[in-house]
């Protein structure tokens, strides 16, 4: 399992990556806008990154534009992003996260695998991600 932090932004997600990868000497990769992933998204809103990873020596973001219909306020713009290789697993973790909290996305299949998100009993935001289409040997560490 990894486990790594979300960053959620109002619309400037790709300026903000590009002033912290110059600060921290990382570069942006795996960038996604909505059009990218064909979402049904305002057009103005198109354009704005669904996805998009800041990596350095040591350091590895996740980050995008939050939808332009969500809140965004303090206590939601980071979220914990848990990433399995396991179905099962990643549907028990994400079982336990949300039990006591609040269910934002059930966990289910979507073209790309398997997702939810939720908050949990502590107020923190998860999201829960298992890759279907991955094939790992049962002796790979991540």
């Amino acid at each position: 399992m990894k486990v790594q932090a979300y960053l959620a932004f109002r619309g400037n997600c790709q300026q903000a990556l590009e002033y912290y990868s110059e600060i921290l000497n990382a570069d942006i990769i795996n960038r996604q806008t909505y059009y990218d992933n064909d979402t049904n998204v305002p057009s103005s809103f198109g354009h704005k990154l669904q996805h998009a990873e800041l990596k350095g020596r040591h350091l590895l973001l996740m980050a995008y534009d939050i939808s332009a219909n969500t809140p965004l306020k303090p206590g939601n713009q980071i979220h914990m992003s848990a990433e399995l290789n396991d179905m099962e697993e990643a549907a028990h973790v994400f079982s336990e996260l949300s039990s006591g909290g609040q269910v934002h996305h059930t966990f289910m299949e979507w073209e790309w695998g398997y997702f939810g998100r939720c908050t949990d009993k502590f107020g923190i935001n998860w999201m829960v991600k298992c890759n279907h289409q991955l094939s790992i040997p049962s002796n790979y560490i991540m």
